[in-house]
């Protein structure tokens, strides 16, 4: 194992990638002579040149649909957005072309893309810049939708998404670019798209929560375990695919559920999540599920109200209790 940033993650995942298939490359603002907005890309302008790491102009929905057309004749490409806000400028080139290409043309067409950046609320931006896509996302059919938590999953699982021949959706977070984390270092290490992650094994609640939110479900079940109580926390990793699978597993040993995302509350992860627990599991549940969201409001910029917008910790601590009854 190598102890790397999630932004080192990203770059050896997407270099060994270019390394192994010629048709993959990285297009995207300031991705090249710049290094990329977060460094994620940085040195690999130097490694495969020009031809392979591309800079862009600010026009997301120009490089989108020229991605989409690299892909339907052949190539793999990554494209990285410098914030996925920016990505509703190209909406129509990802759910109208990139996610139902396959279907309309009867399998004719493959989309073989990544469509890759900082996704959610990354603090004192503006409203513009503070928004969880996934749940956005996630309803299209023809997308798959991805967001790890740690670096280790980032690699794995963009290895995966690189080689999947469906558009991909790949969301990164702002404020984990720098997390430190443990990677494999094997000489092919690709994780299964659509498998959830049992971060922490438990038998008084389970905890689901993605992205960053998850490390918030670590440090409730963290506090938890000093009262006494038991918390099992489950990454899914991959929002489409769901792994449902190993939810209903857990709250059939658990009996409740908390569940921690930070899109907003409205039609969000949280509320699908909860309707297939109720569908598939009901009788196993002893107490209501509770969701900690953002708040219904676009992100404000204030420091104290971008705080108090975010999901909180005590929050779902407070959450855990009450479906616990203690």
């Amino acid at each position: 194992m190598a102890i790397l940033q999630y932004r080192e993650a990203l770059r050896a995942a997407m270099t060994e990638e270019m390394e192994r298939d010629p048709r993959v490359f990285l297009m995207g603002e300031e991705v090249a002579e710049y290094n990329g907005a977060y460094k994620v890309s940085e040195g690999m302008l130097e490694k495969f040149g020009p031809k392979r790491i591309i800079d862009t102009p600010i026009s997301e929905n120009g490089f989108c649909g020229l991605g989409v057309g690299a892909a339907m004749n052949g190539l793999r490409p990554i494209i990285e957005f410098m914030t996925f806000n920016f990505s509703f400028v190209a909406i129509d080139q990802i759910i109208n072309n990139a996610a139902k290409m396959r279907y309309m043309s009867g399998g004719q067409f493959s989309v073989p893309i990544v469509f890759r950046g900082a996704n959610g609320a990354a603090g004192q931006l503006g409203a513009t810049h503070n928004t969880s896509t996934e749940s956005i996302y996630a309803t299209i059919p023809g997308l798959k939708v991805i967001a790890p938590s740690n670096p280790d999953d980032a690699k794995g699982l963009l290895k995966a998404a690189i080689r999947d021949d469906n558009p991909v959706i790949f969301l990164e977070s702002e404020v984990m670019f720098g997390l430190k984390g443990e990677v494999s270092e094997a000489a092919d290490y690709v994780l299964p798209i659509g498998k959830a992650r049992i971060a922490r094994e438990g038998t008084d609640v389970t905890i689901v929560a993605h992205s960053k939110a998850h490390w918030i479900a670590m440090d409730v079940a963290e506090q938890l375990e000093k009262e006494g109580y038991s918390a099992e926390v489950i990454d899914p990793r991959t929002i489409r695919p769901f792994d449902i699978d190993t939810v209903i597993q857990s709250i059939k040993k658990t009996n409740r559920c908390v569940i921690i995302d930070e899109s907003n509350p409205f039609a969000s992860i949280s509320s699908e999540i909860t309707y297939q627990i109720q569908e598939r599991a009901f009788d196993y549940l002893d107490a209501p599920i509770i969701r900690i969201t953002s708040k219904d409001v676009p992100a404000p910029y204030a420091k104290n109200l971008i705080d108090y917008y975010m999901p909180q910790a005590k929050d779902a601590y407070e959450a855990c209790k009450r479906v616990m009854y203690v």
